[in-house]
């Protein structure tokens, strides 16, 4: 077959000399992303007014990472940290989505919406009062520790293979279950706040677990003040094993390609980074390559329960459940480049 470039041909195709019509010309098209195999772990500061998924892309584009997945949805509304992983990391965010996190919060007292964030309608409104600091901490003492919690009509739980959200914008009624969840911390930072601008904001600290929405937090708070409230802002701080994360932004990634797409890779933490919370099993090079192999091990040292399990080369091999009497099962198994690790391609 000839390729002919457009570009060099002189006629419209009806013999006719002179540039082809509007309608017949091609458009340049832009030249599409290349992916291919990008490892690691990216600590997003996710903007407000994107979702985690578009958030996602939108990195993913930039590494041109062939496989990419996030950890834990973030609100639109919300900002903050959005761990991403790539590749082979994939293989280990369903523990990143289990870590226990940090967020800072300002709560709208006064209002009701049915989102339970300020991108939602406004179902009521209450009157605030002037409410003392004990009364304040001793509804914030009542949502901590072990607590019931109705997640929010419009959130990402799933029913019958479809999100809560989807129902509720059809306008659908959705009864949502309250589930037990567990909240560390939920303090005052600002008392100072309920007069900032005439409008009745709180801002506040939570540390909670896995499953916990700080919508329905501050939804709650406000109906123990008497008067409802939503989240007006929201930015998540942390997520085990991240307490001290070096965040990147979109923009400062976005530089970063423009430079050199080589110095995106100084932005990856090593998949190794995520499992820092598990205990560590460490394999001789050849029980590593059995193990790497899908192979269950016998009398394996080390405590009962999910273990990260690397060869003595210090290269990560997979995860591995261990029971009591010391069988290793592999769990999870990590497939790096030749030379990069021990399981197998």
């Amino acid at each position: 077959m000839v390729s002919i470039d457009p570009a060099a041909t002189p006629d419209d195709g009806a013999g006719r000399g002179g540039p082809a019509p509007a309608s017949s010309r091609r458009r340049p098209q832009r030249a599409r992303t290349r992916f291919g195999r990008v490892d690691g772990i990216l600590l997003l500061d996710k903007p407000a007014g994107m979702s985690s998924n578009q958030a996602l892309q939108r990195v993913r584009h930039l590494f041109c990472a062939e496989k990419g997945g996030h950890t834990g949805a973030l609100d639109p509304l919300a900002t903050g940290l959005l761990p991403i992983c790539f590749g082979e990391a994939t293989k280990i965010a369903g523990n990143l989505l289990g870590a226990s996190k940090a967020y800072d919060t300002v709560a709208r007292l006064g209002q009701v919406t049915d989102t339970d964030d300020a991108q939602g309608q406004v179902l009521c409104e209450r009157n605030v009062q002037a409410y003392p600091i004990d009364r304040i901490d001793a509804a914030l003492r009542s949502l901590t520790g072990r607590i019931q919690q109705r997640p929010p009509i419009y959130s990402a739980l799933k029913r019958g293979g479809e999100p809560l959200y989807a129902k509720a914008r059809r306008g659908e009624v959705v009864e949502v279950q309250a589930r037990e969840v567990f909240v560390r911390t939920f303090e005052l930072q600002a008392a100072d706040d309920l007069l900032d601008d005439g409008r009745p904001l709180l801002r506040l600290h939570v540390e909670c677990g896995s499953g916990t929405y700080v919508r329905s937090l501050v939804r709650d708070l406000g109906e123990a003040l008497g008067c409802g409230a939503h989240v007006a802002q929201l930015r998540r701080l942390w997520v085990d094993p991240f307490r001290e994360p070096r965040m990147w932004t979109i923009e400062q990634l976005q530089a970063l390609a423009e430079r050199d797409p080589r110095a995106l890779q100084a932005c990856l933490l090593p998949v190794e980074a995520g499992l820092v919370g598990l205990p560590r099993i460490d394999l001789t090079v050849e029980a590593a390559a059995r193990f790497g192999q899908g192979q269950r091990l016998n009398k394996v040292p080390g405590p009962a329960g999910l273990v990260a399990v690397f060869s003595e080369t210090g290269a990560v091999v997979g995860l591995a459940q261990l029971s009591r009497d010391g069988v290793l099962s592999p769990q999870r198994l990590f497939n790096w480049p030749t030379g990069g690790g021990l399981s197998p391609d």
